[in-house]
Formats: structure tokens, sequence, C-alpha cells
């Protein structure tokens, strides 16, 4: 509603904030708003244009009213590329394409999906905050209605509302304040797509090649040299769970085409290898969209703060958050890949932000995360298809009618549209 009637601004938040006169700007990337917002207030700080700056994502998608993402992408690009395509559809393709690549059979990728779902489903239910809670059985999971071949009910992740915020400072002004145990942010990478790769067969769809670029160039920032080996958790966007699957491969954790032995064999549940989603992840939160990315962000900062309660980690030294936004180019599936906000514990080898000579060390000091579900277990999935325990429509529309006695019958109606155009073809301009 504010975008309506204040436009693309950062006006609603400093009004709600009552800030004083501050910078404030509006962030748009699609799901990565909420780490590009992150990304600014840490280059912000980094610069010295800023002590302290505030990265907070929103998103409100439930008093639309509407089941799944709200419609209404406009432009010609959806319209002539896009026209009959669906989120599930899309990240459907992206299963199928990975089979052909990788000679998976059908039945062990849908087990894999299952296994991602269920994992997601088992650390959700240890989080207070999470919209769903409650632990799901694989066969429950297996046995889901289909929604888009092979993606079952339980594959695809809710349409959800949120918001999560994180304070960053430099390491100096956070102990001044009394702060301990520092969360030191070490790599922050983009890659967008200029969709090229839909106009030749050179990209099968089997993976996400800018996911590839991005998580290189954050791992070399951070020098970090084997991920598999010293990153301890990964909080990704499993918008479908076979998004996750293929994204640890495109992150370099598991080798291309064997990404789903490793789900298999559990090197990504909580008690395995390394744990991935172990707040639940979409899966559990839903997807308010400016606000996913943030709220990986806080997970990463409650584990190493030592206060993720029954979800906790043992000893983590560095994490890392990835997020993904398709477009609608050919197939819905090219486009930007956002990844490589990697964090590491205070006093870590690694170097910090490199920016300048002239940056400064930049840390996250302090996060929240808050959400707006009116039920733990009710939530909608994406598009038209919808698991809830009840309706969550804030703000029920009703449209009323006149009499019919009162109401000018058709031909009246059409007569009197016409008469008004003509009169208005005809009426001269007044100077």
């Amino acid at each position: 509603i504010e975008e309506v009637h204040v436009g693309k601004s950062g006006i609603p938040l400093s009004m709600t904030l009552r800030l004083p006169n501050i910078p404030v700007t509006h962030v748009e990337n699609m799901c990565a708003s909420g780490t590009e917002a992150f990304r600014g207030a840490c280059y912000a700080v980094a610069s010295g244009a800023a002590d302290i700056a505030l990265a907070l994502g929103v998103e409100k998608l439930k008093d639309t009213g509407y089941g799944g993402l709200p419609g209404g992408r406009g432009g010609p690009l959806q319209a002539l590329w896009n026209a009959n395509g669906t989120a599930p559809g899309n990240f459907a393709q992206l299963a199928t394409a990975y089979m052909a690549a990788h000679g998976v059979s059908g039945e062990d990728l849908k087990k894999a999906i299952g296994h991602v779902s269920w994992k997601s489903h088992q650390n959700g239910a240890k989080n207070p905050k999470a919209h769903l809670q409650k632990a799901v059985e694989m066969d429950t999971i297996l046995n889901a209605p289909m929604i888009s071949s092979p993606l079952g009910l339980f594959d695809c992740c809710g349409v959800s509302d949120g918001a999560a915020c994180a304070i960053v400072t430099t390491p100096e002004i956070a102990k001044a304040m009394g702060k301990q145990n520092l969360v030191s942010v070490k790599a922050l990478q983009l890659s967008v797509s200029n969709g090229s790769e839909s106009g030749h067969n050179s990209w099968d769809g089997s993976y996400f090649h800018t996911t590839r670029i991005a998580s290189k160039k954050a791992y070399e920032e951070a020098g970090i040299k084997n991920p598999r080996s010293e990153v301890s958790m990964f909080e990704v966007h499993d918008c479908f769970s076979v998004t996750e699957l293929v994204t640890m491969e495109d992150l370099h954790i598991s080798e291309p085409g064997k990404g789903w032995k490793d789900v298999l064999d559990g090197f990504y549940d909580a008690d395995g290898k390394i744990p991935c989603q172990i707040d639940g992840g979409l899966k559990c939160f839903g997807h308010p969209v400016g606000a996913s990315g943030l709220r990986m962000l806080y997970e990463m900062y409650l584990q190493f703060q030592g206060r993720a309660g029954a979800r906790q980690l043992k000893d983590p030294r560095i994490g890392m958050t990835f997020l993904i936004e398709h477009s609608g180019v050919a197939d819905g599936r090219v486009g930007h890949g956002r990844a490589g906000t990697g964090c590491g514990r205070r006093g870590h080898s690694r170097p910090r932000m490199r920016t300048s000579s002239a940056s400064r060390k930049v840390s996250t000091s302090s996060s929240g995360s808050a959400s707006s579900a009116t039920s733990p277990h009710s939530t909608s999935v994406t598009r038209s298809s919808i698991v809830s325990s009840r309706p969550i429509f804030a703000r029920p529309i009703r449209f009323r009618r006149r009499p019919s006695a009162t109401r000018p019958s058709a031909p009246s109606r059409r007569r009197r549209w016409r008469t008004t155009s003509r009169t208005a073809r005809t009426t001269p301009s007044v100077r």
C-alpha cells in the first residue's frame, strides 16, 4: 500500500522508525533485496561514510488476499518470453534437466529432494520463529500431491510475511558499546546474468552459472581455499527443495552430479558434516521476499553467538548465505545469482572486507528477526497450490452490488459511456 502512495522510496521506513532525517535508501533486487541492503550497509561502514548502518528487509504478501505470489508482473518481457511460466514449473525444469545431464533416475532424485524437505522440517521444528514448526515424515513428503513433477507439495516453500534486520558497525565502535564476541563480515559478492545463456544451447539448464561465479569470488575474497572443509554451515535459497540440492553443487561443496548422493548420505543434515538450513530455511519460514536474506544472516549471527537454542551447532567458525532470484527470460531460471555473505567469529585469521586502502573493518554487532505469521502451521504454496489449515487473509475483500432496481441496464450504461466519450472529444479546451 505504501508503495502505491509514496513510490519506491525510503520514506515508509523513515516514518515508521522516526529516523532523524538521515539517509534512507529503498533497495529492490528481487529475492536478494534484503542482502542487497546488507551489502550497502557494509560498504557504507567500510568506506567510512557511516559509523553505524541498519539493513532491514520486510515483505507483506498475505494482505493481498491471493493464495500464491501476487500476479501482475507487467512488462513485455514476461508476456513474450515466459507467458505460461510458474515458479513450480520453472524449477521442476531444473530438476528434469539435472536428471538428464547427470543420468540420475527420477526415483533417486525424488528421494533426495524429499530428504531435503524432511531435513528442513526437522530443523524448523526446533525453531520458535519458524512459521512451520511441525516435523513431517518422509512417507508423507514422498506421497504428497504433485505440484509440478517431480516437485510435490512439501518440496515447495510457502508464501509468507516477515521482517529481519541487521545493525552493522566497526569492531571498535561495537566494543565501545560493550558488545562481545563480534561477528565479522568476510566477503560479499553478486553476479547478475545478462540472459545470453538462454539464447543458445551451451547451457543445459541443470545448474546456475551465476551461482558458481559469485561463490568463487566470495571464497577468494574471504581467503577460503577449500570450502567443503572450511565452511561450517550454510543458509541457501531453498524456494524449492531441488534448488537447494543443485545449489550445493554450484557452491562447490558437492561435486557436479553428486549432490543428490551427499544429501541422501546426510552430509547436510543437522548432525552431518556441513549443516544446511539449520533454522528450517525457506521451507519452514516461507519466502517473505525482501526479508529472507537477512533472516539467513540472523541465523548465522545466533549460531556464532551460541544463542541458537536446541539447534545450536558446535563451535561454528565460518558460515555462508546464498540467494538466487530468477527472471522470466526464456524459462524463468536464467537470473541473478547472489552468493557470498560470509561470516566468521571475531579473531578468525581470514581477512576482513577488502574495499580500498582507506576501508575499515566491519562487523555485525547485533541482529534481529520478527515474523507476523498468524499460525505456525498456516501458509500457502507458491502460485495457486495451497496448503493451509485456515485462511490468513488479513482484510477480506467484499464486492457489493447495487440492487437490480437501481442498476442501469447494460444498453443504458453503454449509451451513457458513448455519450460521455463523444462529449469529451468535442468539448474545446479552456486556456
